[in-house]
C-alpha cells in the first residue's frame, strides 16, 4: 500500500501533467476529451515511480519488451488478466514511444511500433475493458497524436534537432497532415502552400 508522502507525490505529478496536457490540448482538434487527459496524466504520473515501468525478468530488472506483453496477453486464460496485460502494454508504448524514441529508432525500432502495438492494445479495451472504454477508443483511434502530446507535455517536444525536424518534415510529406505543418512552422520552417505529397 503506498505511503500517505507517496500519494501526495503522485497527486502532485498528476496535477502537473494533466496541466501540461490541458494547455497542449488546446493546439488539437478535435481536442481530446478531459476523461482522456487525466487517464494520461494519471498514467505519467504513475510511471514516475520506476517500479511500475520495470520488472522483474529473468532474475534481472528490465522493460518487459513490448512483443513480449502482447504474447502473454494472447496466452492468458483469464479476460480480466488479458485486459491488465493490454493496458500495461498500450501504457509502456505510449510512455517509451513518446519519451525515449531516439533510444530505439537506435535500435531499429521505429515510431510505428508502438503505434501499432500501443494502438492494438487500447484498440481491444475500448471494446473489452470494464471500465474507461471511451478512453480507450480514444487512446486507440488517436494513439499517433497522443503519442506526440505525451512527448511535448513531458518537454520532449520542446528541443527538436535537425534530424528530428527533418523526420517531422518527412512525414508531413507524406501524410499533409494539417496538426504536422502547424508544428513545422512554429518551429519556423516555410512550406509550400500546395501541402504535403499523398
Amino acid at each position: 500500500m503506498p505511503s500517505v508522502s507517496q500519494t501526495t507525490f503522485e497527486q502532485t505529478l498528476a496535477d502537473f501533467f494533466r496541466e501540461r496536457l490541458q494547455a497542449g490540448a488546446e493546439d488539437l482538434d478535435p481536442r481530446p476529451q478531459e476523461e482522456t487527459l487525466w487517464y494520461l496524466g494519471s498514467l505519467l504520473a504513475r510511471f514516475g515511480d520506476s517500479g511500475q515501468v520495470f520488472s522483474y525478468d529473468a532474475g534481472e530488472l528490465a522493460i518487459r519488451p513490448l512483443a513480449l506483453l502482447y504474447r502473454d496477453a494472447l496466452e492468458v486464460d483469464s479476460h480480466y488478466h488479458r485486459c491488465l496485460i493490454l493496458r500495461q502494454l498500450g501504457d509502456l508504448a505510449l510512455f517509451m514511444g513518446a519519451l525515449f524514441p531516439d533510444n530505439y529508432t537506435r535500435r531499429g525500432i521505429s515510431r510505428d511500433y508502438f503505434i501499432g502495438m500501443g494502438g492494438g492494445a487500447y484498440d481491444y479495451l475500448g471494446e473489452n475493458a470494464r471500465d474507461n472504454r471511451r478512453v480507450f477508443r480514444e487512446l486507440s483511434a488517436r494513439f499517433a497524436r497522443l503519442l506526440e502530446l505525451v512527448a511535448a507535455a513531458c518537454g520532449r517536444g520542446r528541443q527538436m534537432g535537425a534530424t528530428d525536424i527533418l523526420q517531422l518534415f518527412q512525414r508531413w510529406r507524406e501524410s499533409g497532415d494539417p496538426q504536422l505543418a502547424a508544428q513545422l512552422r512554429g518551429l519556423g520552417v516555410m512550406l509550400p502552400e500546395s501541402g504535403g505529397i499523398h
